[in-house]
């Protein structure tokens, strides 16, 4: 382990350069709206992915990409366009817990979004606030929109809550993909609803062991309050990308079982 500060900034600034990489897309959720290029697609395909992705990566991006091919390969058209019979293969989708229930909710909300704001990174805009140093208003926001037709209560557990403490783990993931921009060809950089200095670290197992093995986070619960943490000290290293070392504390974690 790296014996002094600027030992650990070199380590994961090392790290970052290795794992921020597009030969890694082909092994990681973010490979499905990778298969895009027009915004509104790249979106709603990384919002999709980004919603399933917990379990083995190889079942997330499989049917991830059912879920695409349902939508003709042209998800901005079918969430637009789509009728009530066309979401009857989407009702027998199941990934862990998130059921076909959860998946035409979730197109029926998509709907929504685009038909009010003209695109999924609107509904995320946080009101001008003083307190909008990180991701949290935006989230919140969005969840309040997300959830404003009619729903079963259920489905609300596949959009966390930060103000139950959830790390919002895979919204962060989302948010990440959507902002920064450092032209490597991973992340996309399409969004400026927040910027690369708001972003909270998403906080896994994964990436929680490797921090606190690193000393970078005390907390033991993976909550928000610890993906918090651990984002403040990342912005010791880079205040204005601190989210840029999820590459080197996920690829630590996963790769090298660091």
């Amino acid at each position: 382990m790296p014996d002094t500060f600027e030992n650990l900034r070199a380590f994961l600034e090392l790290k970052f350069r290795q794992y921020n990489s597009i030969d890694f897309i082909e092994k990681d959720p973010i490979l499905i709206p990778h298969l895009f290029s027009k915004k509104e697609d790249v979106e709603i395909a990384g919002f999709l992915a980004a919603s399933i992705a917990w379990g083995q990566r190889g079942t997330i991006i499989k049917n991830a990409k059912q879920l695409i091919e349902w939508m003709d390969n042209a998800p901005h058209d079918f969430i637009m366009n789509f009728k009530e019979n066309d979401l009857e293969p989407f009702r027998n989708f199941v990934h862990r817990t998130f059921n076909g229930d959860d998946c035409e909710f979730f197109l029926w909300s998509l709907k929504n979004i685009y038909q009010k704001f003209g695109s999924l990174e609107n509904a995320f805009r946080p009101e001008v606030t003083e307190n909008n140093a990180d991701t949290k208003n935006s989230i919140l926001n969005f969840r309040q929109t997300f959830f404003e037709l009619d729903h079963m209560k259920r489905t609300e557990k596949h959009i966390a809550n930060p103000l139950k403490n959830s790390s919002a783990k895979r919204l962060n993931m989302f948010l990440r993909w959507m902002v920064r921009n450092d032209k490597q060809g991973v992340d996309f950089g399409i969004w400026s609803v927040v910027a690369p200095s708001q972003l909270v670290c998403p906080l896994d197992v994964h990436t929680g062991r490797v921090a606190r093995k690193l000393g970078l986070l005390n907390r033991t619960a993976n909550d928000w309050l610890a993906a918090k943490e651990l984002t403040e000290n990342l912005k010791l290293m880079d205040v204005n990308d601190p989210v840029k070392f999820d590459f080197a504390l996920f690829g630590l974690g996963i790769f090298e079982d660091y």
